[in-house]
């Protein structure tokens, strides 16, 4: 799948089995990208504190616990 880094518009080269949640680096700028969605595609920097932009929920864990 073809798809363009956020943060620098870099084209990225993803395989066509990645998933909702996985994480991809930008091989130009290094920002590590969330996959949030994957029909189409979209992609979400993770900031270092390993939260994403979109939510303040750290990565990985489970808001219904």
């Amino acid at each position: 799948m073809a798809v363009v880094c956020p943060e620098c518009d870099n084209p990225l080269d993803l395989n066509d089995d990645v998933d909702t949640g996985e994480t991809v680096q930008c091989e130009e700028c290094g920002t590590e990208l969330e996959v949030v969605a994957v029909d189409p595609i979209e992609l979400s920097a993770v900031d270092e504190a390993g939260y994403d932009d979109e939510d303040l929920t750290p990565l990985g864990t489970d808001e219904e616990d």
